[in-house]
């Protein structure tokens, strides 16, 4: 008997993998040779042996392969350095598209198996909860209010081109069915061959349309079949069938102006429109399916009234179908469906209704007939075929609606600040806005939000500004009318300090009138973003909760405060530990204010990519956070790369989809109980983060010349030209680090193999703390073991930390001139050498020893990221030296395209 992938010994069930990697890198080294030439074959490898022996030589001997890269390298025409970046560079991808695929084989081994279920399944959580003896009626009840909400941002960290990702499915595809299919080889060859014949970078920037339509192909690929497929195992694992939906995508794309100019109310219509043109095109090619396969008979089975109904309403004339009818109700409400694509957003579908029908005034009338047909076949023993694709249809409609996702706004507070300062000055309210003191600002604007009158007059004259933000929420007005409230539901303030950052944002609601009631008919959410911002939320958010004007419009919110919290600048305000540490803190500070002021508290996490900006596994993340502070309810981003290495293939889309739904229910029903030792852990984390916040703000603001130091060691000059997303870089012209937005901050130190935002700061804090208090460590350790927040802190640091490389990194700091590198990369170096020492006294243990799939990973991957690095270096030192080739230029860029590839998290 063949043994299973379960059975088999932990190396051997690698042994598939490994061999999928050795075929993917043979069809590459074939595609190479037969597209470049034999001569470009043998340079390619002799770079990949000398790769290999570098990343396994260490000390004196890795310092001298360094020098040999280094010679390799220089001198060799752009054309051999273009196609050894383009050869690592897929050999990268294709390491992680077998790997994806070796996942997937995995999990699939464990369930047919029938082993115990993995953490962060939702078969584990269940038996969790089982085994703390919660009642099933407690669980059901809970899944009755769940709220999980992944949010698809548009921040440019993805450098994939969309054919590079179509590319990357298919051949993805032809490996798995290799598996089974010995022809699946042509397909895989084919494949690779496609590959390396597309071109990896875009020859123009992405506009925000570009980055609307990405967005949209994830719905496409996974969502719109995953999270109803999800939907309806939650239902069969708990015997519940009449859950409300659990799981919705929403999105930031064309609604997120924050520093994004091109984000206008052209831009916002276009997002909702197509949205919903692309659930309106699911709708109906599940119905035509449908039309397809429900043929059933009614000379052979019975069928209720209400389908009769249909079948009547359809004035479907084919005498083929004439005793048939779910064929015939079906040409009915595929024609309504295409009427009110047709109202909605003047959509034609790609076949033509029967006939001409009313339009459904709405998703529930649509949902009705669908339900129709449901309740039929179920009634008369078909319950099986209903199952397959009828049901889930029913399911994506309460899901998506019409309007598929919903579409936040967001802005900087400082510009709904000057926004409403000229509308109060133009109409003569309030000469100068900004001159008042917070509490004269919250006086006047509640006088204005108390009665009717607008501030805004189409006789008025209005800066460029002002009419861009009046007409944003204008748009957002029309659209809500056309596609209901749930296309356009929240308000988002960016840099959200005060009182009257909230109210500043009511007033322009109501300009737009976007009023119901007396109440703003959007959910106002603050982002709290710098350490400071996060440090003084609980006193906001309590200002807020005792003005009674505030607090009336949340009771027709249902008494539900949205709070999001950032994570991206606070890291940049003060590195990674201090900014992990007050967003733990805030959590639950803000989860005593809420509960005393009686209002519900929904938390929305601005993750990035990368654990600097709060990156790292979500499963762990969600149930690390304070108790009691998740309550069901969860929304957090997904941003750049990460969106496509989670959701762009259906079985991975389904896996990370329900281990945010397991962590939420786990951390809501089950959380960790309170460590007997939890003042004393959190006395000694609070002074760990207060040395690792004096350390980083030492080397990132208050030493001179460390941003120039930055701009030269790192490629983040380079990274401004590269087509990766439509908004600026950068905030201002200026180049100090705080005018930097975190996403080139935190990419460009990734690039360059350093990854400082993940650790810099905690390995001299640790020293710190040890030479003050040398029993510290003790309690360090057991921290690590007892206490969830710091293990998953410790965790990600020691990710960040293993793709980190200080050999080849400080061939970038010999970019920096001589004084700046002298200056500042020693501290760096030695930083990270207490760090890792730290990490692995702490958890005693080897970095990645918790994590053995990504250290098999780096294993595969690494050697071949090695020469991406040295060659990025070369063409940026050509580059800066004034060559004009403008084949320099695209080959950092494709390094930038390959490393990202590779470290598969970096933004």
């Amino acid at each position: 008997m063949t043994p299973t992938l379960h059975s088999l010994p932990d190396d051997d069930k690698h042994a598939v993998l490994r061999d999928d990697i050795r075929v993917l890198g043979t069809l590459l080294g074939r595609t190479i040779a037969t597209e470049r030439g034999q001569a470009t074959f043998e340079w390619v490898e002799n770079v990949r042996q000398l790769s290999v022996a570098h990343h396994r030589a260490t000390g004196e001997a890795r310092v001298q392969k360094n020098a040999e890269f280094e010679a390799a390298m220089r001198g060799q025409s752009i054309e051999t350095v273009l196609d050894v970046v383009r050869a690592f560079s897929y050999f990268s991808q294709l390491t992680n598209i077998a790997e994806d695929v070796h996942q997937n084989r995995r999990r699939r081994a464990y369930v047919s198996a029938k082993s115990t279920p993995q953490v962060g399944s939702l078969a584990h959580t269940l038996e969790k909860l089982s085994a703390k003896q919660i009642p099933a009626a407690q669980i059901n009840q809970f899944l009755g209010n769940i709220s999980v909400n992944p949010v698809l941002t548009a921040h440019p960290t993805e450098v994939q081109r969309q054919s590079v990702l179509t590319c990357q499915r298919d051949i993805a595809k032809a490996l798995v069915q290799r598996e089974t299919n010995a022809d699946a080889n042509i397909d895989l060859q084919r494949g690779v061959l496609t590959l390396w014949q597309t071109a990896m970078l875009r020859l123009t920037k992405l506009r925000v349309i570009d980055e609307i339509e990405n967005g949209l192909n994830f719905f496409k690929l996974t969502f719109l079949k995953e999270i109803p497929a999800l939907q309806r195992s939650v239902e069969v694992a708990t015997g519940n069938a009449a859950l409300p939906p659990l799981v919705r995508v929403g999105s930031w794309i064309g609604g997120d102006r924050d520093g994004n100019p091109f984000v206008v109310a052209d831009t916002l219509q276009y997002a909702v429109h197509r949205n919903a043109e692309v659930v309106f095109t699911h709708y109906l090619e599940e119905i035509h399916a449908l039309g397809a396969e429900l043929s059933m008979s009614s000379r052979l089975v019975d069928v209720a009234p209400s389908v009769l109904a249909l079948v009547e309403a359809a004035h479907d004339p084919s005498p083929h179908r004439q005793d048939e009818p779910y064929r015939r109700a079906l040409t009915g409400l595929y024609a309504r469906v295409a009427a009110t694509a047709t109202k909605l957003v003047g959509h034609a579908p790609a076949r033509q209704p029967h006939a001409t029908l009313a339009a459904y005034e709405h998703v529930a009338a649509f949902r009705a007939d669908l339900q129709a047909l449901a309740d039929s076949l179920d009634a008369y023993g078909s319950a099986l075929i209903v199952n397959h694709r009828l049901r889930p249809l029913i399911r994506a409609t309460e899901i998506f609606g019409f309007h598929l996702a919903p579409v936040d706004l967001r802005q900087n507070s400082d510009v709904h600040e000057a926004t409403v300062a000229e509308l109060l000055a133009t109409v003569g309210v309030c000469a100068d806005y900004t001159a008042l003191t917070e509490n004269e600002r919250t006086h006047l604007l509640t006088q204005e939000l108390s009665h009717a009158r607008p501030l805004s007059s189409a006789y008025a004259h209005y800066s460029e500004r002002t009419n861009t933000e009046l007409a944003i929420f204008r748009k957002a007005k029309a659209l809500r009318d056309q596609f209901g409230a749930d296309a356009l539901p929240h308000a988002i303030i960016s840099k959200a300090q005060s009182l009257s950052d909230f109210l500043e944002v009511a007033i322009l609601l109501k300009e737009a009138g976007l009023f119901t009631e007396g109440a703003p008919s959007l959910r106002i959410i603050p982002l709290f973003e710098t350490i400071g911002d996060l440090e003084s939320a609980p006193e906001v958010m309590t200002e807020a909760f005792t003005h009674p004007l505030y607090r009336k419009w949340l009771r027709t919110q249902d008494d539900l405060q949205e709070i999001m919290l950032g994570y991206s600048d606070s890291n940049k305000d003060g590195g990674y530990l201090t900014s992990i540490w007050s967003l733990y803190q805030a959590q639950g500070r803000l989860r005593d204010v809420f509960a005393a002021a009686g209002v519900k508290m929904r938390l929305f996490h601005g993750r990035g990519g990368s654990v600097g900006r709060g990156g790292g596994p979500s499963f762990e993340a969600i149930t690390a956070q304070p108790a009691g502070t998740v309550q069901g309810r969860i929304r957090l981003t997904e941003q750049g790369e990460i969106i496509a290495s989670k959701y762009s293939d259906p079985e991975l889309a389904r896996r990370n989809l329900e281990a945010l739904l397991s962590a939420t229910l786990e951390a809501t029903l089950a959380p960790e109980s309170a460590h007997p030792r939890a003042a004393a852990f959190e006395q000694l984390m609070a002074a760990l983060s207060a040395a690792a916040l004096k350390h980083y703000r030492g080397l990132v603001y208050e030493s001179e010349g460390f941003d120039l130091f930055f701009r030269q060691m790192t490629p983040v000059t380079e990274l401004a030209g590269l087509n990766i997303g439509s908004r600026p870089a950068s905030r201002t012209a200026s180049i100090k680090i705080e005018d930097l937005r975190a996403i080139p901050w935190v990419f460009s130190w990734a690039q360059c193999r350093v990854m400082l935002p993940g650790w810099f700061g905690f390995g001299s804090a640790v020293e710190s703390l040890i030479s003050a208090n040398p029993n510290a460590m003790t309690e360090l350790q057991t921290m690590a073991r007892e206490w969830p927040f710091f293990k998953v802190a410790l965790a990600n640091m020691g990710m960040v930390l293993s793709k980190s490389d200080m050999g080849i990194a400080e061939r970038y700091a010999a970019l920096a001139q001589d004084d700046l590198r002298e200056k500042f990369w020693p501290r760096i170096r030695e930083d990270h050498a207490r760090t890792v020492r730290a990490i692995e006294t702490i958890t005693q243990a080897s970095l990645l020893d918790d994590n053995p799939t990504l250290k098999r990973s780096i294993a595969h991957r690494f050697p071949y990221l090695d020469p991406l690095n040295h060659v990025q270096i070369e063409l940026i030192r050509r580059h800066r030296a004034g060559e004009t080739d403008e084949r320099i230029s695209r080959g950092i860029h494709l390094t930038v395209n390959g490393l990202s590839s590779g470290l598969r998290n970096s933004g």
